[in-house]
């Protein structure tokens, strides 16, 4: 039995490396920006060209990271994906023009797409063998990569400007992630699709059935059902809510909140803190209650909750609608990330490009809106947004597993893992501990 808790643990701490990873690489390159604009000598629309490089070749690498998937499993694939995007780095340093940045960040976004369906795939596999919710909390440790890259960037600018020592020390500090992850990263593949009990009706239930035959029966690419295709739904418009309040929100609190320079930035700073410390405590609420009600209810919190601050107006309001939406969104991106991969490898892939076609596309869309009928209207398409995720989630078979025996359990729990709820505990669970051990 400790024997199953310690490897638990070890394997929970290996995915949540892979997870920083890549928050870390993601945010050293992007806070360096304005040296790279200024050492390329590159203009604002060449800029923005270069950010969007990233985000196409993440989106286009559908097909690639399904072969790689296929071939390599989850565990090789997060490993070999990972050292890329520390050469890249790396790369990205040295780059001597505009041309072959382009190059590097594009080939960038084709590693960050593999790495971010590889590591989804460990954390579900995560989940499925040792019957704990950890995925939101995985989530979270991307986001503690993202301030890790940034707290280093504001460390290393006060000894020396170059950009080549900070992606240096990067470098190093990426392939610690990478060896810390290695060991204890799950060598089985993932389970296979339809295996797991669902919380929907039936129709549902043959859709993921017929998503899984498709997938074994072909080598190649297979098509999509509709069971992927409504976890594509909820991932693009999660991620569109998601992308257009970092982008938006600060804007709205200006000109249409009328907050002030030094309050209009709390905008952000309100959905990314609720959405980081509801991401910590998700996981409790999955085993609570499941992953369709959290992501059908949280959806729904978050699109009231923004509509009703549109509605009222004002900077309190406005902030309480925003706190909502951090707080509804977050346990979106892991939930469908775990029905996704119950799916299959190609499920993922696909789910996986959708998403990031949401976060290209959503502050762009809410723009456009914004543009034809006010920045209300503009907000007001976002509150829609997270309503359709609300009923795309009620269309989705969400995956249940049984969960592990109770000493681990109680062992975990004091962990922060929760085991998965809905299933009998003792005696069915026994065998499978003692299988593990």
């Amino acid at each position: 039995m400790l024997r199953v808790r310690d490897e638990s643990a070890r394997a929970k701490w290996a995915v949540a490396a892979l997870f920083c990873f890549l928050g870390f690489q993601y945010a050293t390159w992007t806070s360096r920006l304005p040296a790279l604009k200024s050492r390329l000598d590159l203009s604002e629309q060449e800029l923005g060209l270069l950010l969007m490089a990233c985000g196409v070749g993440a989106a286009v690498s559908f097909p690639l990271v399904s072969y790689l998937m296929r071939r390599l499993g989850s565990r090789r694939l997060s490993l070999l994906s990972g050292l890329c995007l520390a050469v890249l780095l790396a790369a990205l340093s040295k780059a001597p023009d505009y041309p072959v940045a382009l190059v590097i960040i594009c080939a960038d976004g084709v590693a960050v797409g593999a790495l971010n369906v590889a590591m989804n795939a460990q954390g579900a596999a995560l989940e499925k063998r040792f019957r704990r919710t950890v995925m939101s909390q995985l989530h979270a440790t991307f986001s503690a990569g993202l301030l890790g890259a940034a707290l280093l960037a504001s460390g290393v600018n006060l000894v020396t400007s170059a950009v080549t020592a900070h992606f240096a020390v990067a470098f190093v500090l990426l392939l610690v992630l990478l060896a810390c992850a290695r060991r204890n990263l799950l060598d089985e593949p993932e389970p296979a699709a339809g295996t797991a009990p669902q919380e929907t009706g039936a129709a549902e239930g043959a859709d993921a059935a017929a998503d899984a035959l498709a997938g074994r029966r072909r080598k190649g690419l297979s098509l999509p059902g509709r069971a992927t295709l409504w976890m594509g739904c909820a991932m693009v418009f999660g991620t569109i809510t998601e992308g257009a309040m970092n982008d938006w929100s600060a804007l709205y609190m200006k000109d249409i909140a009328k907050a002030s320079a030094t309050v209009a930035p709390l905008g952000i700073a309100v959905v990314s803190v609720m959405m980081l410390l509801a991401r910590v405590f998700a996981d409790r609420w999955r085993t609570r209650w499941g992953d369709g009600r959290v992501v059908v209810c949280g959806s729904a919190v978050a699109g009231v909750g923004l509509a009703l601050a549109l509605l009222a107006g004002g900077v309190v309001p406005t902030l309480l609608g925003f706190a909502c939406v951090g707080l509804g969104a977050a346990a979106v991106t892991p939930c469908v990330y775990v029905a996704a991969a119950a799916g299959g490898s190609d499920a993922l892939a696909l789910v996986a490009a959708m998403g990031t076609t949401g976060l290209l596309i959503g502050p762009a869309l809410i723009g456009f809106i914004a543009g034809w009928g006010g920045l209300v209207v503009g907000m007001s398409a976002v509150a829609v947004s997270a309503l359709i995720v609300s009923l795309a989630g009620t269309r989705i078979s969400w995956s249940t597993h049984a969960p592990a025996a109770p000493a681990a359990a109680a062992d975990d729990r004091a962990a922060g893992d929760r085991p998965v709820a809905g299933e009998p505990r003792a005696a069915e669970d026994r065998p499978v501990a003692e299988g593990l051990t």
